[in-house]
């Protein structure tokens, strides 16, 4: 098998580095984030459900008069934006100016679709009540640096619900940790092109403190989003989007160069729809591929390449200023990941089971910290097989050789560009087999036309050349990693050398 990435370039990597990248939190108001619990407070303090408008609009005024009195304390205008303008790019305009010093850096005002209620008579029922709608208010963007979590923003709307928007960025975190610890590091936007000890650093990015930030978001909500006064709940967090990178750092940009270009130029053409949901720790079933199987892209963007499953997750490669490669895995909603956990039903009772992730903030870590960076692994995993090619044509030719059983019986080698041979490997190659194994049955599905015999024929085949596995006592079988080796290979071949050369002849 050929060797990893990491160990091929061993002396051209400075370090590798994962950790959390983007990520962006909401809070609502408990009770008063859907529309009967809203009814239901209204309900309570005598007020009309009619009424509604006329209670939150005094609110809206407090958030107006506590923007401006920050403002006014900090030293900064609160600056009125239309929608379509790049607040990142205005803000690095200010930070150009001001400086990176810890405390509040710019306001930004915004009208912007945020979610409300609306009053409702039945006159069937005779019965008031709120119904959600969608409607534009006042957005407040409070962007400041904290000595913490680094420049962050959080987005305060100016009519109820009031739900919030917090961002930060993992590496702006990590730094100031390292900076806490004494660790001299080189830094560029939000990546790291040099640190000093890169064990430490990883050891101080895996021991990422959610409680702080949950003490910290707290305190946030508290200054910049006054209506807590009036309504006594705290804000409850939750996961929005949350990005985890795995940044391989190289010494030299004429050390990167080189690879990244073979990697794009390869990755683009040998990552299938199959492969995508492997990496995100998916099974791609006929059903899955209903919901989402339109949804697959795989393109390039610059110098980056994104492999999306649908709006929910996606993986991406790029360069970081031609020195860092970099392999993200994004999340727009966690459920889409799936964990063992205990899971609480409605009769009070529990089960451990395979269930979605939560969207708590409480889920970063370690549950996602480990389901993202374990897509990122096998991303690299995948890349490595592509990097090399050579390992993988002699791997080619040797299973091409008939081999011998232990009963003595000799089974022919295997051709991964004709017939049979190349459909099986396909079929082996499926996410949901790399995943959960393959069994007699499952073989049949995927090749129509297969006996149970001829399936039974094609595993002993396959391990008498030591391309499969049997797992304990169970009927599931799965490529081994010279298995896998070899079906990666072949996959490369057909698809950069083999087909290209038939279109060309064909011209």
């Amino acid at each position: 098998m050929a060797p990893s990435l990491l160990s091929r370039y061993e002396d051209k990597i400075a370090g590798v580095l994962g950790c959390f990248d983007r990520v962006v939190v909401y809070g609502t108001l408990p009770g008063l984030c859907f529309a009967e619990g809203m009814a239901a407070f209204l309900r309570s303090r005598n007020i009309r459900i009619f009424d509604y408008p006329r209670w939150a609009e005094p609110l809206r005024e407090v958030i107006r008069e506590n923007a401006e009195r920050v403002a006014h304390q900090a030293g900064v205008e609160i600056e009125f934006v239309r929608h379509h303008i790049r607040k990142e790019a205005r803000i690095a305009e200010v930070l150009a100016q001001r400086g990176h010093a810890p405390g509040l850096v710019h306001i930004l005002s915004v009208m912007e679709e945020c979610g409300t209620y609306r009053p409702w008579h039945d006159k069937r029922t005779g019965k008031t009540s709120l119904k959600p709608g969608r409607s534009k208010c006042l957005h407040y963007y409070f962007y400041f640096i904290d000595e913490e979590f680094g420049l962050c923003y959080l987005r305060v709307p100016t009519w109820a619900p009031f739900r919030l928007q917090f961002y930060f960025n993992g590496h702006h975190w990590l730094a100031a940790k390292l900076r806490k610890r004494g660790i001299n590091y080189t830094a560029r936007d939000n990546a790291f092109l040099a640190i000093e000890n890169f064990a430490v650093a990883q050891q101080l990015a895996d021991d990422f403190d959610v409680s702080r930030l949950h003490r910290a978001l707290d305190r946030f909500a508290n200054l910049y989003c006054p209506v807590l006064k009036t309504v006594p709940v705290a804000y409850h967090w939750s996961i929005m989007q949350v990005e985890y990178s795995t940044d391989v750092v190289f010494r030299r940009q004429s050390d990167l160069a080189p690879v990244y270009e073979t990697l794009t130029r390869t990755a683009i053409h040998a990552v299938k729809p199959d492969h995508v949901a492997t990496f995100l720790g998916r099974k791609l079933d006929d059903r899955f591929k209903d919901e989402l199987g339109n949804d697959f892209s795989t393109r390039i963007e610059g110098t980056r390449i994104r492999h999306q499953m649908g709006r929910q997750a996606s993986i991406k490669m790029y360069d970081k200023f031609a020195l860092v490669l970099r392999i993200e895995t994004t999340a727009n909603d966690v459920t889409f990941f799936k964990h063992h956990r205990k899971v609480e039903h409605q009769d009070g009772t529990d089960t451990y089971k395979l269930a979605p992730v939560k969207k708590t903030i409480y889920s970063l870590v370690p549950d996602l910290r480990n389901l993202l960076s374990a897509a990122n692994r096998r991303y690299l995993d995948f890349i490595s097989e592509l990097d090399d090619p050579s390992a993988g044509i002699k791997a080619l030719d040797t299973i091409s050789q008939p081999a011998t059983d232990a009963n003595g019986r000799r089974h022919r080698g295997f051709n991964l560009f004709l017939g049979d041979d190349q459909k099986l490997f396909e079929a082996l190659l499926r996410g949901e087999f790399l995943i959960s194994g393959c069994r007699n049955k499952d073989l049949q599905k995927a090749l129509p036309g297969t006996t149970s015999s001829k399936a039974s024929y094609f595993f002993k085949r396959l391990r008498t050349h030591g391309l499969l596995k049997r797992v304990g006592r169970t009927y599931k079988y799965y490529l081994t990693a010279f298995g896998r080796h070899v079906a990666v290979a072949g996959l490369k071949v057909k698809e950069l050398f083999v087909i290209p050369s038939l279109a060309e002849v064909a011209m």
